[in-house]
């Protein structure tokens, strides 16, 4: 095997251009890694107690399942759409947190959710989860 043999106008250079790349690839890793640190969870806060608050102690949830043909079912039992925001309403003196699951099949239009979203809300309930599968 024939070598030829060194002169001296060859260039004998580390090329940093490939190295340049790898540095600023960490600094922009180490910049984007750095926004996800939590800083509320350094702080050790202990918060005070109040007598006076009111906490729900229990939830209350319900499920509303429409069906294709458009029937209306409330925890299992049959409701027309006029009856839906009288039953959601709290007993007299109920403190409990209420929530509502709204089962709806695919194939309802959707001006009939929409319209049931808008009782529930009627109702004073926030808590709204729409069931998917």
């Amino acid at each position: 095997m024939r070598f030829r043999p060194l002169q001296q106008d060859d260039d004998m250079r580390v090329e940093l251009t490939s190295m340049t790349d790898i540095v600023f690839l960490l600094l922009i890793f180490f910049m984007v890694s750095t926004t996800f640190v939590d800083f509320s969870r350094r702080l050790d806060i202990q918060l005070p107690e109040s007598k006076a608050a009111e906490v729900a102690q229990e939830v209350q949830q319900h499920i509303v399942e429409m069906g294709q043909e458009g029937s209306l079912h409330l925890d299992g039992q049959r409701v027309r759409l006029e009856e839906l925001v009288q039953r959601l309403q709290p007993s007299q003196g109920q403190t409990v947190q209420r929530s509502v699951i709204i089962k709806a099949d695919k194939r309802l239009p959707y001006g009939q959710v929409v319209t049931v979203l808008g009782l529930v809300r009627q109702a004073n309930i926030h808590d709204i989860a729409v069931a998917v599968r």
